[in-house]
């Protein structure tokens, strides 16, 4: 029998055919659990296991969190109970002391024209965190955790909340210095899953990269939130996990990490949506051959030979076309780029918090131009000269994008650097264990690349109507988190022999319409 098993061997078959979505049999004793017991599962991980959606945490998306619909299909063949920290209400949020630090759930509202855009509902948190709750509890997904916080001490201590405790793990931990994986471990769990290490890419991701990648750094008490991180703290950490929860025996699943930057709130915003007439193109063009100019001449008036000044200025000259463009992006500057800005590239990406009306309206992502700006452009047509300080007003009006709104190619390859090295860990454990790899990577890259096909229906990737993923961009539907738990089933039905029933995707559904 295989040791792992990859959902991409079977990929080739949803081109075809949809998997089978049968509802389960009634039947006692139709259904058995093959060489696994799994009369007490426990899920590790972030807010992915969690069930988190919308931004938010709230009832009916835990309940909707794919261990949970997992567990409803076990307790056909013998699974046991399974308990979650449930939120107070459907708003989702949280209060420290009664004041909120975290905001509640998104909703797709429409504005007077009748455009869509997700928006927080209404209602405020009544989650108080300080409210603990009593344990143990079979989902233990902490909304926020990186790897290495599972196996960190006082990461449910409330008196460190802000900065080394998790609020969500505070409310559920069994004492202020118990780790997820201790609580986790007390269980005596025979079947687990662990889905961790997105939060550790993803996190610098949504920051625009503009945290560090940490790769060469073993100590992660150092790192800040938005780091990656360094792919052996993540080794040893998994490891650690794995051991742990595999000592007494149990089977489980390793999910691995997919492409964060293909999510929606990566690709909903295009990187060419500079959308110019004739004329514009022009006039950008044109303002653009000025700043190369203005850089020729700044760079020989510092002492640099006349032709390496044209070289190197000769980038900034950038051409713009009639209808879709590039946006410009800020960058490093550098010897070879001194001014810090270029135009974006076919895989570089904008993040869906940015602001696009000032993308629209403001120059954002091109040039910012003003009155002043325009007179001394003026005379530079007219062959003038101009002084130092109007040469810098022309630089200054490029207005590219800020780090914090984009990933460059750089941050781009940190990340998926990371999470390849955080993958091959994972299945090298899988194997070593005799656990399931759910190669996550291949199935998500299949529903971004042809969707998702189930009992005539479909699930992409698109953003706000594609099933998929929530009005966060980042985390799954219920209907997202279906598939994955279908997609379980169907790996424990076939490593460890098991007949269990698979999960209908339709029966779940997407976003809430406010």
């Amino acid at each position: 029998m295989k040791k792992i098993l990859y959902i991409a061997v079977a990929m080739a078959a949803f081109s075809s055919c949809e998997p089978e979505f049968n509802n389960p049999v009634d039947e006692v004793g139709f259904y058995d659990q093959g060489q696994v017991d799994l009369s007490t599962y426990v899920a590790l991980g972030n807010s992915l296991t969690s069930g988190y959606a919308d931004g938010a945490l709230y009832i009916d998306a835990q309940e909707n969190s794919y261990p949970n619909i997992l567990a409803s299909k076990f307790a056909f063949a013998g699974g046991g109970n399974f308990t979650q920290p449930l939120m107070n209400d459907n708003i989702g949020g949280l209060l420290f002391n009664g004041q909120a630090i975290a905001g509640t759930r998104l909703v797709l509202s429409y504005d007077a024209s009748g455009n869509p855009f997700p928006t927080n509902i209404a209602g405020s948190p009544t989650t108080e965190v300080t409210n603990t709750l009593e344990g143990p509890f079979n989902n233990m997904g902490v909304p926020g955790a990186k790897s290495y916080h599972l196996v960190a001490p006082g990461y449910g201590n409330a008196a460190g909340i802000g900065s080394t405790a998790n609020p969500y793990f505070v409310r559920m931990a069994s004492d202020a210095e118990s780790t997820v994986l201790a609580d986790a471990a007390a269980q005596s769990p025979t079947f687990f899953s662990l889905w961790i290490g997105n939060n550790d890419v993803l996190t610098y991701a949504i920051s625009g990269g503009t945290g560090e990648d940490r790769t060469g750094n073993l100590d992660p008490t150092s790192y800040n939130s938005n780091d990656i991180t360094d792919p052996n703290v993540f080794a040893a950490v998994t490891s650690q996990v794995v051991n742990t929860m595999t000592s007494a025996g149990a089977k489980g699943v390793l999910i691995n990490i997919p492409d964060v930057t293909k999510v929606p709130f990566f690709t909903t915003v295009p990187n060419n949506a500079l959308v110019l007439d004739a004329g514009q193109a022009a006039q950008l063009t044109l303002f653009f051959q000025a700043v190369a100019g203005i850089t020729t001449q700044g760079l020989i008036n510092q002492g640099v030979p006349a032709a390496q000044a044209q070289q190197i200025a000769a980038q900034y000259a950038i051409n713009f076309t009639e209808g879709a463009n590039r946006w410009i992006i800020d960058v490093p500057a550098t010897q070879t780029n001194p001014l810090g800005f270029r135009q974006m590239t076919e895989e570089e990406r904008v993040l869906l918090t940015i602001d696009r009306s000032a993308l629209q309206t403001q120059g954002y992502g091109s040039v910012a131009i003003t009155p002043d700006v325009l007179q001394v452009l003026g005379k530079l047509q007219q062959g003038a000269q101009i002084t130092e300080a109007e040469a810098n007003l022309v630089i200054g009006a490029v207005n590219g994008i800020d780090d914090k709104d984009a990933l460059d190619s750089s941050e781009i390859n940190a990340i998926d650097t990371a999470r390849s090295a955080y993958n091959s860990t994972l299945a090298g454990l899988a194997q070593q264990n005799d656990l399931i790899l759910l190669d996550f990577e291949a199935l998500f890259d299949r529903i971004a690349e042809s969707g998702y096909q189930f009992n005539g229906g479909q699930v992409t990737t698109e953003f706000g109507s594609g099933g998929a993923f929530s009005l966060d961009g980042i985390h799954l539907t219920p209907r997202g988190y279906a598939i994955v738990a279908h997609e379980m089933i169907q790996a424990i039905n076939e490593q460890y022999e098991a007949n269990l029933p698979g999960v209908n995707p339709a029966d779940y559904p997407t976003v809430f319409v406010q």
